[in-house]
């Protein structure tokens, strides 16, 4: 594959933040499934599915964040972006992997995904694979760039997501699976930690194009009502297939209201509201979230403290 070759951007400089980060590296983290009830938010199937939705539309899209950041790698001019970068792909190539175990559990439960995931595989293998679909007239370079700007939107959601599940008492007053909830709050974590590097690498490779901004935009205006979409079929789907429930449910706003006003789903103003924010001239995402909460997370997950722990003691040995 030969890579498309963008101007170098003619003056890198420091990337901007608001707080500064650790160095973004994956921790291996790892799950134990063996108790966690295919409801595991007790007695809200609603708020447990619409959850749920997460398992099924991020293994294959997190896969993709990475190989399209390997195409762009070698656009990389900055010592810290790159840095930045590499261990961005380690944490979503961890994040895949962890999300996947989850479906395996569903599966193991009696609830088959995969006449969902096969969209989403087609969704990200084939619609925005290293070629443009159905012939599209779009130059490598073009299509790469657009392909990272999706990226960079999609990032901005999964940021708001990550800082609301860090502070969501709502969940923890509803009794949820510990594991399950530290899953999410894991990952919401990782995701406000590396927040600004998908924007980052969107925004360096484009160098001095003049369309980068209508680029940018153009990347949200395509992610924010797909998702939207993806989101909703993949809730009804997970709640019309669920073996466990009395009846054969389906997904209705009303429930997915009434789970929000508990805390147990994000309010549709937060996620609405983030779509503004990005598509302002000046926006940079290390205004999103608290680092220092995603932080103090990552220092006390069971799972995080487990990994880290296996680290030292292969150092040791």
């Amino acid at each position: 594959m030969s890579t498309p070759q963008f101007p170098s951007p003619s003056q890198p400089g420091p990337l901007p933040a608001t707080e500064k980060h650790p160095p973004i590296s994956p921790r291996r983290v790892s799950f134990d499934w063996a108790e966690t009830p295919l409801l595991w938010i007790p007695d809200e199937p609603t708020a447990t599915h619409v959850i749920n939705v997460l398992h099924l539309l991020l293994p294959a899209g997190e896969r993709w964040f990475v190989k399209v950041f390997k195409e762009a790698l070698p656009l990389v001019r900055d010592e810290r972006l790159l840095k930045d970068v590499k261990g961005f792909m380690g944490q979503e190539a961890t994040h895949s992997v962890q999300h996947s175990y989850v479906l395996d559990h569903l599966a193991h439960q009696g609830l088959d995904t995969r006449p969902y995931t096969r969209h989403i595989d087609f969704l990200f293998t084939c619609l925005l694979g290293e070629k443009p679909p159905f012939g599209i007239p779009v130059s490598d370079q073009e299509w790469l760039r657009f392909r990272l700007s999706v990226i960079a939107a999609i990032e901005q959601f999964t940021a708001v997501l990550g800082d609301w599940v860090l502070d969501a008492d709502g969940l923890d007053r509803a009794g949820p699976d510990p594991v399950m909830l530290d899953l999410l709050r894991w990952h919401g974590a990782e995701e406000v930690e590396h927040r600004a590097v998908a924007f980052d690498m969107y925004q360096h490779t484009g160098g001095e194009d003049p369309a980068r901004y209508a680029r940018r935009a153009l990347g949200m205006a395509v992610t924010a009502p797909v998702l939207l979409y993806l989101w909703g079929w993949g809730a009804a789907h997970l709640l019309r297939h669920d073996p466990q429930l009395a009846t054969r449910s389906r997904y209705s706003l009303r429930e997915h209201n009434r789970a929000v006003r508990k805390g147990l789903l994000p309010t549709w103003r937060a996620l609405g509201a983030a779509i503004p924010r990005y598509l302002r001239r000046s926006y940079h995402p290390s205004q999103e979230g608290s680092l220092r909460t995603a932080v103090a997370y990552l220092a006390s997950s069971p799972a995080a403290r487990a990994a880290a722990g296996a680290v030292g003691r292969a150092a040791l040995s």
